[in-house]
């Protein structure tokens, strides 16, 4: 058998890799990046390293050729290149005579308004076009995403928002990491559709949590979009970024990444990570918490 993931230098890829060497022998796992020099430490232990580009289908003919179970990592970008990209990920799998496919999705995403859902809606319909057995991933939001925020509470600042009373299912990557590991390297998840997703939170019910942690009152702010992207370009965030936080948090706010769900049980036997938990594992080393 042999087992090849996407995206494997990535943040998240990486933690995927690093779940399915203590599951399968390294024989048995591949994975396709772009640039293969940067995955020379997983060649060293023994991973197969290959060179796949999602804008050149001739290079994933090569990637997936001779693979049984396949992850596609969804990629960063402009929603249509997006599209252009995880299509042709899916034609290429379903040329390579792949057995089963997993894909790394959003939360809800056939019904989903939100601004990150059409190319994740567009994977979807590919794959099962394909008729390969699959499993869709639909990771809600990690909580590494929140880090600039904590880094900016610690620092004294207040935790702002115009997400209101929108509730989001945070989970760490390392949560989303082993699901994904655990349904590529065992059987039983043909045709399967995985809402992973941590306990529904609010950003007062976060920031909560998140004060207790650090022993220290927060004050949140609810503010409106323009403001929203106002103090956001205050901060130093750059400019072309701020259009999309502030559709992350309009998302938010509309309900987006409110989804209740024990997906994760499903998988992994256990509920994601406990947001209080999960917010020790990511602050930085020198923060007093105690």
């Amino acid at each position: 058998m042999k087992i090849l993931v996407t995206g494997a230098t990535g943040k998240l890829g990486f933690k995927i890799v690093e779940v399915l060497l203590n599951k399968v022998p390294a024989d048995q796992l591949a994975v396709s990046v772009r640039d293969p020099e940067k995955a020379e430490g997983l060649r060293t232990r023994g991973v197969e390293v290959r060179q796949g580009n999602f804008d050149d289908p001739k290079s994933l003919d090569d990637a997936f050729a001779g693979v049984d179970r396949l992850l596609i990592i969804s990629t960063d970008g402009e929603n249509g290149v997006r599209v252009k990209q995880h299509t042709n990920a899916v034609e290429a799998a379903e040329r390579a005579g792949v057995k089963f496919l997993a894909y790394t999705s959003i939360a809800n995403a056939k019904e989903s308004e939100n601004f990150l859902a059409p190319p994740h809606q567009a994977a979807e319909a590919a794959i099962l076009k394909t008729g390969i057995p699959y499993s869709f991933l639909r990771n809600n939001w990690y909580l590494e995403n929140e880090i600039p925020s904590i880094q900016g509470v610690l620092a004294g600042a207040p935790w702002v928002t115009s997400a209101g009373n929108g509730k989001v299912g945070w989970a760490l990557q390392q949560d989303y990491a082993e699901a994904a590991a655990t349904v590529l390297a065992e059987d039983g998840h043909e045709n399967t559709v995985y809402e992973l997703s941590g306990k529904p939170l609010s950003q007062d019910e976060f920031v909560a949590v998140l004060g207790k942690v650090i022993r220290k009152e927060i004050p949140v702010q609810h503010v409106d979009d323009d403001t929203y992207a106002r103090v956001m370009k205050d901060a130093g965030l750059p400019e072309s970024i701020v259009p999309f936080v502030v559709q992350v948090q309009k998302g938010i706010r509309e309900g987006t990444l409110d989804i209740e769900s024990q997906d994760f049980e499903k998988i992994l036997g256990r509920p994601a990570t406990l947001v209080s938990e999960a917010i020790q594992q990511v602050l930085p080393e020198n923060s007093q918490t105690n």
